[in-house]
């Protein structure tokens, strides 16, 4: 794994807002779509930037990043939980997930400047 694609990945989780969360699949698009655009050759996928939050995730919100069923980390998943809730994320009635469909978040969900 090179250092661009790890920055890349760490960049885009730094910015998911309190309360918000996305899917290390959805990250894994992001980041391809942005190499795209510079004309770089995409590359990783949802188990690729798993290695990057497990290896070099601690900076950053981890706990907002969750499978596509809503499940934060499984070493992790209490924290993670209670890191959710106290940020007001939307969890499913038993509490022991995301309601993805309510808090997932794309970078342009940004509202624009000015």
């Amino acid at each position: 794994m090179d250092d661009a694609y790890l920055e890349a990945v760490l960049d885009v989780v730094a910015a998911i807002p309190p309360g918000r969360v996305m899917t290390y699949g959805t990250i894994a698009e992001v980041v391809a779509d942005r190499f795209e655009a510079t004309g770089e050759r995409a590359r990783g996928g949802p188990r690729q930037v798993g290695q990057v939050m497990a290896r070099a995730g601690a900076d950053v919100p981890w706990w907002r990043v969750v499978n596509a069923s809503g499940e934060p980390p499984a070493r992790h998943r209490q924290r993670a939980l209670a890191e959710l809730r106290a940020e007001a994320a939307p969890l499913v009635a038993d509490g022991t997930r995301v309601a993805v469909r309510r808090a997932i978040w794309f970078p342009d969900d940004e509202p624009a400047d000015g």
